[in-house]
């Protein structure tokens, strides 16, 4: 028994593909068509496939040119899938994007996520459709952005889901006690019972090294140190850090503490200042993917005075992604006007599993019981005890002398 056309469409349809462009053409005779099947063949060379039906014109120009090229297209290129595909009428479809030819003379899209140009080196049978291969003259990956994908003939993105844990690190509350006066035996005991309820504390920033919150008997990994210049490692990796951070505004600096750190056997985090500024998305996104370059092992994304929006935080976490490569990427977000847990719960469904905090919100960053009362609400896992942070800010605003800006550090569960 043999699947009729209609039943074998409905069931491929379930399959989740990415969408690319296929090109072929010299001279300026240039044709194109949206696709899905496309796939890698070979490392050794390097070579990929796609399918296209016999009746096409695609395919005949692929057949009389010899060569093709393959541009996957990015979330944000739905409407250049769509003009390919002829779901759009356009009496040019490579007019209005910027197309350049590759060296065999097909055309790349030159800002899509990746593209390859490639010269047919077999084509096979494959029912009504043929399969070519190609190996692969040359290749590039313009820009590091979330794919758009096609299932169930329909448009989308990536999914979801809720990450499985969560880590919180507070990086605020012993830069406010200082300001207020707190001492160093009070701080450090704040400061130990947070690290010993698996968050990491910072405990060293640019104006103030404080001794006394290094306990050397807890995880290097729980006490982190705000480095300026690169002469500072030595000094608190001798005090018991095990993490060094930095702010990424200029790149010179930035690596110089990075190297230094690494020296040092710390584990690194750069920061990214004003992330969530829209008039910033490029300087941004270069940070990030400078960060990653120089191998940063977490790359935190900071909320300052430009507030951010759920949509923006969708947006710049998914592109973040793609361009942190191996690193880790953490957020520093603030409580404004209620919006600061919606903007925790956008980046948890956007991957982000640690984020910055601050016990009871002292300095308006979310607090980490907050955050970890979202995470619980959620059933996503943490090995932070939130209700030690809970018992330490309470025992905080006895002394505080007025109620915390956080939100659930009132009641445990």
């Amino acid at each position: 028994m043999t699947a009729d056309g209609e039943s074998f469409r409905a069931a491929m349809a379930q399959w989740p593909s990415g969408v690319v462009i296929v090109t072929t053409g010299a001279a300026g005779a240039w044709h194109g068509m949206t696709a899905s099947s496309f796939a890698s063949v070979s490392l050794d060379p390097p070579m990929v496939l796609i399918c296209l039906a016999r009746g096409t014109r695609t395919h005949r120009l692929v057949t009389e040119h010899g060569f093709f090229a393959v541009s996957v297209l990015g979330k944000d290129q739905v409407a250049i899938g769509r003009r390919f595909a002829g779901q759009e009428p356009a009496a040019d479809r490579f007019a209005g994007t910027a197309w350049t030819p590759g060296p065999s003379g097909s055309p790349v899209l030159a800002d899509s996520v990746a593209w390859l140009d490639c010269r047919v080196a077999h084509a096979y049978p494959g029912g009504d459709h043929t399969i070519f291969v190609g190996e692969v003259l040359t290749s590039a990956t313009p820009r590091r952005v979330a794919p758009v994908l096609f299932h169930s003939r329909a448009w989308g993105q990536l999914a979801d889901p809720l990450p499985d844990h969560i880590g919180v690190a507070d990086t605020g509350l012993l830069a406010v006690l200082r300001a207020r006066g707190f001492t160093g035996a009070r701080m450090a005991g704040i400061a130990r019972a947070l690290r010993a309820a698996g968050s990491r504390v910072r405990l060293f920033d640019p104006y103030e090294f404080d001794p006394y919150a290094f306990a050397r008997d807890l995880d290097p990994a729980t006490a982190s140190a705000l480095i300026t210049e690169p002469a500072q490692v030595r000094a608190v990796a001798s005090a018991g850090a095990g993490v060094a951070e930095f702010t990424a505004a200029e790149p010179g600096p930035a690596a110089r503490v990075l190297e230094a750190a690494r020296r040092a056997g710390l584990a690194t985090v750069g920061h990214v200042p004003e992330a969530f500024a829209a008039d910033r998305a490029e300087q941004v996104m270069a940070t990030v993917a400078r960060l990653a370059e120089l191998g940063c092992d977490e790359i935190g994304l900071e909320e300052g005075a430009v507030p951010a929006t759920p949509v923006r935080v969708r947006g710049l976490l998914q592109d973040a992604a793609a361009a942190a490569r191996q690193a880790t990427v953490r957020v520093g977000l603030r409580e404004r006007h209620g919006i600061g847990l919606v903007n925790a719960l956008v980046a948890m469904k956007s991957g982000v599993r640690h984020f910055d905090t601050t016990l009871g919100g002292l300095d308006g960053a979310l607090p980490a019981e907050d955050v970890l009362f979202l995470a619980g609400q959620l059933d996503v896992d943490s090995a932070v005890d939130r209700s030690v942070l809970v018992a330490s800010a309470a025992e905080l605003e006895s002394t505080w002398g007025s109620v915390l800006p956080g939100r659930t550090y009132r009641f445990a569960n």
